[in-house]
Parts: C-alpha cells; structure tokens; sequence
C-alpha cells in the first residue's frame, strides 16, 4: 500500500478503538517502553498526544520519563516553514491547543535537535523495515533529520507493522524501533 492508502486505513481504524481501548492500549505501550534499553540517555523528547485524534496517550510515558528523571523535550510546530522548536518540559511550562489541535507549549528553554538523544514518534502506520507514515507534513522527517545519527528514534502504534509502504521517499527518515502493545519491534 502507498502512504496515502496507510493514512485513510489507519485513520480509521484508530477511530474504531473506543477511548477505553485507547488508554488500555497506551498504558501496555508505556510498559513496554519501560523493557527498552535507552535508560542510560537523559535528553528524551516525545510528542503531547492529540486526543481527539486517537493517538497514543503520551501522559503514561510523561510520567515514566519524569519519574526516571529525564530532561523531556517538546515542540512547537511551524506550519509555514515545516520546522519544529524543541523546548524543555517543566513545572513552569504553559501548554496550549494550537489550530490544528495540537498541545504545545508557548515557549521556555529551546534545546537544539542535536542534544536529543532519544525521540518518541507519532505515526499513523509503518512497515517492516522501520519505514513510517505520519500525517504527511514532514515535520518529523526534517526535524529528525538534523538529530544526530544516534539518537535512537521510537514510535509507537497501536498496531502491528505492515509488511512494505511502496512509496517511501529517500527523505523519509526510518525508526529503530516500534512499540506496540504487545511487542517491541527492533529495525536495526
């Protein structure tokens, strides 16, 4: 299936799952992250969950990373150049709905990509080989593009991984991991 086709199934199908399927659901991909070795790092950014859109509820690994005492990084989307600014999460942190539903946060310390060691990513669908769709903007391509080629990039899905996206683009930049409810899918 091309990337198009992943988007309007996968849409779907979250939108089938009931609110309680998607906090159950959350919760057991929460626990899986727990069993990954990425503990060892300190700088771990992950996305704030749009709910109405049935993602991964982002709220039980916020509580994982900050009960772990990591420094979490979120974004601010910029939907005229496509760049995300990356800001450290704290106490003192407003967060606020923009246009397109997504929590952000106003502003605070901005960390550059590069200093990020570990990346939650938000995706629609992905495949085998650690190919992703997300909602077709490329925020995440260009910003994980300028991480450093170590930094360790993990989605997470309510779902198991297609077999192969047909159209991935050299651009597209491929997850290391997948985690999903019941598995923690390794790509390296």
């Amino acid at each position: 299936m091309n990337k198009a086709e992943l988007r309007q199934k996968y849409k779907f199908l979250r939108n089938q799952l009931t609110d309680l399927e998607v906090e159950e659901k959350s919760l057991l991909i929460a626990n899986n992250i727990i069993k990954l070795n990425i503990w060892e790092h300190n700088y771990f950014h992950t996305f704030l969950s749009i709910l109405e859109s049935k993602e991964v509820n982002t709220e039980y690994l916020l509580h994982i990373l900050q009960g772990k005492d990591k420094e979490i990084i979120v974004s601010k989307s910029d939907f005229d150049t496509k760049e995300m600014t990356h800001f450290l999460l704290t106490d003192n942190t407003k967060i606020k709905i923009n246009t397109f539903n997504i929590p952000e946060p106003i502003n605070g310390l901005e960390i550059h990509p590069n200093k990020i060691e570990v990346v939650f990513v938000p995706l629609l669908a992905y495949d085998q080989m650690g190919n992703r769709v997300g909602y077709g903007k490329a925020f995440y391509d260009i910003f994980l593009s300028k991480c450093n080629p170590t930094t360790i990039k993990i989605g997470v899905s309510f779902f198991e991984p297609e077999t192969f996206i047909n159209n991935v683009l050299p651009t597209d930049v491929k997850l290391d991991y997948c985690v999903t409810p019941s598995f923690i899918h390794a790509f390296k």
